[in-house]
């Protein structure tokens, strides 16, 4: 135990405030039982470091990571406890999928422990959805943290503020910048390198390339019980999906390509996706997080399309659709529209470059044209840009 509190003092020192992600604000963290998930390096971990030092009080709070070598000995449940005996009131949990048993334990510590407060977060979606459903039913309430918005991009790397926008206030051209702010230079650099946080790091391509590896080599076959052949067809589908997005799938040719059936193929998207590596776009019979029918894979965000496939090979095309769905999926459910790229409740969007015409939605009604490569719209024409800033 001294040694858990001598590592967490550590990093709460190290622990910069200055800059909080959008969901700080969300979060119930008086809740007794709190998890956050969300894909590998998008700032769990670092968030629930800020609130322990700006808000908890760090004398009763304990952080810990379920990957530490402690947990080879002892239990959750007896951390728990010997914790609540030295007057503990606020335990964090970083990293628990990597604790086996995970769920039950934090369902006992929740019974036994009714004064106790208890934050908990995951990188794997996958097995946190499952152990909630499971044992953590009406117990726990989940967040997802999301990587950086354009808007969170340009406050973190360059220190330029601009307030949250809503996509009402977007469509009526609503947002106000400064007259010497010019956002086509910052978004290029966002679109390569400004979704994950620690793109302010060094190596940069090669973190990231470990963050796609661990997903698919470790994280979904440890949840899926997959052994070593089937994580490598993982990455094969992967590479397939890179390769070729945004395509529509054709699972009997998938499943020839992977030698596997096609409701494999079915399944090892929805790990992919669930895991935050793509994102598949969906009729209006189920909405993005659900099952209805799959019309496109994406890559889940811009930074992977080019971290995977060779810049001057990223079809500028995708990159334009991948940021729309990625930005807008975080506050609506974007799904496939009969006869434009997207549908976002009754409202069609058209994604393309400066010169991209009327002429496909001009007979549709509540219809948008976005528009790359411009600083500011008029009418139905939006700039693409600007829907980073919701959130």
């Amino acid at each position: 135990m001294e040694q858990l509190i001598a590592n967490y003092r550590k990093l709460l020192e190290g622990t910069s405030t200055s800059f909080r992600r959008y969901l700080y604000d969300q979060v119930n963290w008086n809740g007794r039982l709190v998890g956050i998930v969300g894909a590998r390096g998008v700032g769990k971990t670092t968030m629930i470091l800020q609130y322990i030092k700006a808000q908890a009080d760090a004398s009763n709070s304990l952080y810990v990571n379920a990957e530490d070598f402690y947990f080879s000995s002892h239990k959750l449940v007896d951390l728990a406890d010997e914790f609540c005996k030295m007057g503990g009131k606020h335990l964090f949990i970083d990293e628990i999928h990597r604790y086996e048993g995970w769920s039950k334990e934090l369902k006992l510590i929740y019974d036994y422990h009714p004064e106790l407060q208890v934050t908990f977060s995951g990188s794997s979606v996958l097995d946190i959805n499952k152990g909630v459903q499971s044992d953590l039913s009406r117990r726990a309430v989940i967040y997802t943290l999301y990587g950086l918005s354009f808007r969170e991009y340009l406050e973190l790397f360059e220190e330029i503020k601009i307030k949250v926008y809503t996509l009402d206030e977007v469509l009526t051209h609503q947002v106000k910048m400064k007259a010497d702010f010019h956002p086509l230079l910052h978004f290029r650099q966002y679109l390569e390198k400004g979704y994950y946080p620690f793109a302010l790091e060094d190596d940069f391509e090669a973190k990231l390339s470990n963050v796609v590896t661990k997903t698919l080599e470790t994280d979904i076959p440890e949840y899926a019980n997959m052994n070593v052949s089937t994580g490598r067809k993982l990455k094969r589908l992967m590479a397939v999906i890179a390769e070729s997005v945004p395509f529509k799938p054709n699972m009997a040719t998938l499943a020839e390509v992977l030698n596997v059936s096609r409701n494999n193929v079915a399944d090892y998207l929805q790990y992919i996706e669930e895991a935050g590596l793509i994102t598949q776009l969906r009729d209006q019979t189920g909405g993005i997080r659900s099952l209805g029918k799959v019309d496109k894979v994406y890559l889940e965000n811009t930074n992977l399309i080019y971290a995977l496939v060779k810049k001057e090979k990223a079809e500028i095309g995708n990159v334009r659709e991948t940021f729309f769905m990625n930005q807008l999926r975080v506050v609506d459910d974007p799904i496939t529209s009969p006869v434009s790229d997207f549908l976002v409740g009754d409202r069609t969007f058209e994604i393309g470059g400066r010169n991209k015409k009327q002429k496909q939605i001009k007979d549709v009604a509540n219809a948008y044209v976005v528009k790359d490569d411009i600083e500011y719209g008029g009418l139905n024409v939006i700039p693409l840009w600007q829907f980073g800033l919701l959130y």
